[in-house]
């Protein structure tokens, strides 16, 4: 996920099949949520 979000410049994170989070990866890389639960951190 991490090599992802530094090689892209949008994503989406899906939750269920929907749609949670979208945006810049540097916004969904500094989101706690994100951070938490994809991310381990």
């Amino acid at each position: 996920v991490r090599q992802t979000l530094a090689a892209a410049d949008r994503a989406y994170v899906l939750e269920n099949g929907r749609i949670a989070l979208e945006g810049a990866c540097s916004f969904l890389r500094e989101s706690d949520h994100v951070r938490k639960a994809y991310l381990g951190l």
